[in-house]
């Protein structure tokens, strides 16, 4: 029968808990009474004793049923005789989790539905390509770790779950006697297809019929899943969308642990309905099953929220009898220091590894919980193929699908090390590849790391990097070349691809090939060549003269010299007028008047004065806000320039919040004047009109007197870049206070040490910003030349150094790395460069 693709997002990832329901079932009690102790103690007090204990062959831990409030009923418990502890039972319950689900799912995700054979012991199996070669096996070294140490897994890995499909021929080999237990119904076979045995069926006939097409159907978004439109019914629910929210999770987790040890034997104990619950006394009787009947590994691809000291006693339990036990971490993508979180139970840290998702790049998956409370090791968790009910296979995303990850590679420990348990499991995961998401426990699971860490061999095939000569020097606008070499290790065949950096920063370096194909056994080289630049010389900065022409000194001298030469020239012709020298002197004596007046700023002159009389044109306050006791500056304009003898302008506030003085007089010509505002301090903001009058006008300006405020101080300077290149590049230089700036603003003072680099005198913060930008200007340098730029404002100063280089390369000694990368490795050597 042709198989069919099931693509199931986020089917189920993890459970955690709801508060305690009367579907819970009561009281979980801790007794030295034994059963009949307990049942004569319960006759007094409204329960009844469920007679199987839940920690099995032990008989301490029973499940008591009571009408009353469990929580009332627990409490009269642990204050009788005989009684060690007493606790509510917890429901359990699989929330929705539609928000794992990509919004576009890759079409090309299990495509490759090609029949691939794999080892079972003596056997072969197959299974689609898809399933067997997918990337996060890669990504953890399945296929490497079980060459290299020649394991495949041994022992009994369970899974406390929503059971298994015991028919599919992927997992059907490796399944325990009896398929194990089915606690929801109390017998034996772990089977999750009893959950839609029963009628009405969900699909159209059950099993369901083959898909033609296989085309990918929608279902309701409370599942978030996308099937073979044949079977899509499955998890419709037709009216029942909750009823079969987590039916195939056990399935898929049995399938990834038997991924990776493809020979241990499966038990799959059944706790969780399809539909997502469980309640803690059916987890806690898995548990001590699984220990009592050869479990050697316990998987755990749930959490809850809530604490529980018999969950925390099932695990001891399992510790001391040498069980090793994996977790999933949860999908609350929660972590700390802004959102810390605990579940159990992967914070169970003694008992348990606890295991966070990570995408195929090796960066923590969005939706994944973190910290080093509740994370031990991380594993892939998103587009994971995996075995599905009715012999097929399905995609999920979330941290359900990481744990199994561990559990699979704790049974290929057990392969190596017969005797290891849950210390010794724990300390071969944590040789894992380090990540820089923070929060993730050691690191993404390194399976060949893990194994070599208790056995003998190396797993990975590998490569060094080295390069010759160790040390060049040249002279700037030369070249000098490397020879790079990648020798192989292990038989590696990998491709390396060459990058390679410079520092300080200035000249450039690049590897030619860019990347070559190991043949696993001889050394494959490149060149690495390091790029100079001819220093130039600086070119003098040219003498700009000011817009606008000469200045008003220049004019003054050249019209005091045209004077003084109109006045000899008048002078002479008055003295000869016999010769008609007095038209002469005539016209000298008005070009000295005209050019005088000129120069001295007369009417028709730059500067000058015109005719009539100027008035008030306006009042301008800058900053127009100031807190109490702050100045401010006013500007009065008048419509014209002053007058000979220049213009008194009377000045008046409104307020004792703000003073002026009585006037303000603007020199002759002049068309504007400044004067100072001082402020007092007031408890409240208040509006102060200042008012100017001149020629009979009068005009207006408004400032507002705030109350104080705590003044922030500098709190930093940076440059960026911090290196530029002189006359050719700027750099940006950021001011950033302790706090917003105050009304009016933050005025911070600049300067710097070397003419190389210029600032502005100051720059302004904004009233309430906290930082602003300024630019720093650069010349042309002949050599790297060090500035140092300081800001200061509030009584604090701050210095940030800035590198002006000449163009070219400057002289110094560089330090090249060159870096052979191929997939998650990553080597590199170093060489220097001696620049003249």
């Amino acid at each position: 029968m042709k198989r069919r693709m099931w693509l199931v997002g986020a089917l189920a990832a993890l459970l955690w808990a709801t508060p305690a329901k009367a579907a819970g079932g009561g009281v979980i009690v801790r007794t030295t009474l034994g059963l009949s102790g307990l049942q004569a103690l319960c006759l007094t007090n409204s329960c009844n004793v469920v007679s199987t204990a839940l920690d099995g062959t032990l008989g301490q831990v029973f499940l008591v049923t009571t009408l009353l409030d469990p929580a009332t009923l627990a409490s009269t418990l642990r204050a009788l005789p005989g009684i060690v502890d007493a606790e509510v039972n917890q429901l359990l319950n699989l929330v929705d989790l539609a928000q794992l689900v990509p919004t576009i799912i890759p079409s090309t995700l299990m495509q490759d539905r090609s029949s691939t054979p794999y080892p079972i012991g003596s056997m072969t199996q197959t299974a689609w390509n898809s399933y067997v070669n997918q990337p996060a096996a890669s990504i953890v070294g399945v296929q490497n770790a079980q060459k290299t140490f020649n394991v495949t897994g041994t022992g009994i890995v369970a899974d406390i779950d929503t059971g298994v499909d015991p028919t599919h021929p992927v997992l059907q080999p490796v399944l325990v006697p009896g398929d194990g237990y089915d606690f929801t119904r109390n017998r034996p076979d772990g089977s999750e297809l009893n959950d839609i045995s029963s009628s009405p069926c969900p699909f159209a006939s059950c099993p369901p019929p083959p898909c033609p097409t296989c085309s990918p159907a929608k279902v309701n978004q409370s599942t978030a899943a996308v099937l073979d439109q044949s079977t899509a019914a499955v998890l419709d629910g037709n009216g029942t969308p909750n009823q079969y929210a987590a039916f195939g999770h056990g399935t898929m987790v049995m399938g990834i642990i038997h991924l990776v040890a493809p020979t241990a034997m499966l038990m799959p104990l059944k706790a969780f309905h399809s539909d997502g619950t469980a309640s803690l006394s059916d987890i806690l009787r898995a548990i001590y099953y699984g220990v009592q009947n050869g479990a050697n590994v316990i998987n755990m691809s749930f959490d809850t929220k809530t604490s529980s000291v018999e969950l925390q006693n099932a695990l001891d339990y399992a510790n001391q009898h040498g069980v090793i036990c994996a977790a999933s971490a949860g999908n609350d993508g929660q972590g700390p220091p802004t959102s810390p979180i605990l579940v159990y139970p992967a914070a169970l840290q003694s008992d348990v590894m606890g295991v966070a998702s990570t995408t195929d790049q090796d960066t923590r998956s969005t939706f994944s919980n973190y910290g080093s409370a509740i994370v031990w090791v991380a594993a892939p968790g998103e587009a994971i193929v995996s075995t599905y009910p009715y012999n097929t296979y399905a995609a999920g995303w979330g941290t359900s699908f990481s744990a199994p990850f561990v559990s699979g590679g704790a049974a290929l420990l057990h392969s190596l090390q017969t005797t290891i348990a849950q210390s010794g499991a724990a300390t071969a995961t944590a040789h894992a590849v380090p990540l820089t998401d923070p929060g993730m426990g050691n690191g993404r699971l390194d399976l060949c790391m893990a194994l070599g860490s208790v056995g003998t061999g190396s797993c990975s095939p590998d490569y060094t990097v080295s390069a010759t000569p160790l040390t060049q020097t040249i002279t700037a606008g030369q070249q000098a070349s490397f020879m790079v070499s990648a020798t192989p290790q292990n038989g590696s065949k990998q491709t390396v691809t060459w990058s390679c950096t410079v520092a300080p920063p200035g000249p450039s370096c690049g590897v030619s090939p860019r990347s070559v194909t190991l043949n696993g056994s001889t050394a494959s080289s490149a060149t690495a060549t390091l790029m100079t630049v001819t220093r130039g010389i600086a070119t003098p900065t040219p003498m700009i003269l000011p817009r606008g022409g000469p200045s008003p000194h220049l004019w003054m001298t050249l019209a005091a010299f045209i004077a003084g030469l109109a006045v000899l020239l008048m002078i002479y012709g008055l003295m000869s007028p016999s010769r008609g020298r007095p038209g002469l002197a005539a016209a000298a004596g008005l070009l000295a008047v005209s050019v005088w007046t000129y120069s001295c700023g007369g009417y028709g002159t730059p500067g000058g004065p015109g005719p009539g009389s100027p008035t008030v044109s306006s009042v301008t306050l800058s900053p127009m806000s100031v807190t109490g006791g702050s100045p401010s500056t006013g500007t009065v304009n008048l419509s014209g320039p002053a007058p000979s003898g220049g213009a008194a302008v009377n000045l008046s506030s409104s307020s004792s919040a703000a003073t002026v003085p009585a006037s303000v007089t603007l020199a002759y010509g002049a068309s504007s004047a400044n004067f100072t505002v001082n402020t007092n301090a007031v408890t409240a903001s208040t509006p102060v009109t200042i008012t100017a009058s001149y020629g009979g006008v009068s005009k207006t300006g408004t400032l507002t007197v705030g109350p104080t405020q705590a003044t922030p101080t500098l709190s930093s300077l940076t440059l960026n870049p911090t290196s530029v290149t002189g006359g050719a590049q700027s750099s940006t230089g950021t001011v950033t206070l302790s706090g917003p700036a105050l009304t009016g603003g933050a005025q911070v003072l600049l300067s710097s040490d070397n003419a190389a680099a210029s600032v502005p005198a100051n720059v302004t913060v904004a009233a309430g910003a906290s930082s602003a930008n300024f630019t720093v200007t650069t010349i042309a340098v002949t050599a790297s030349t060090p500035v140092n730029i300081s800001a200061s404002y509030a009584g604090v100063t701050k210095t940030a150094s800035l590198a002006v280089t000449p163009i070219g390369t400057p002289a110094g000694t560089y330090t090249l790395t060159i870096t052979g990368t191929s997939g998650n490795l990553s080597h590199a050597t170093t060489v220097q460069v001696i620049v003249n």
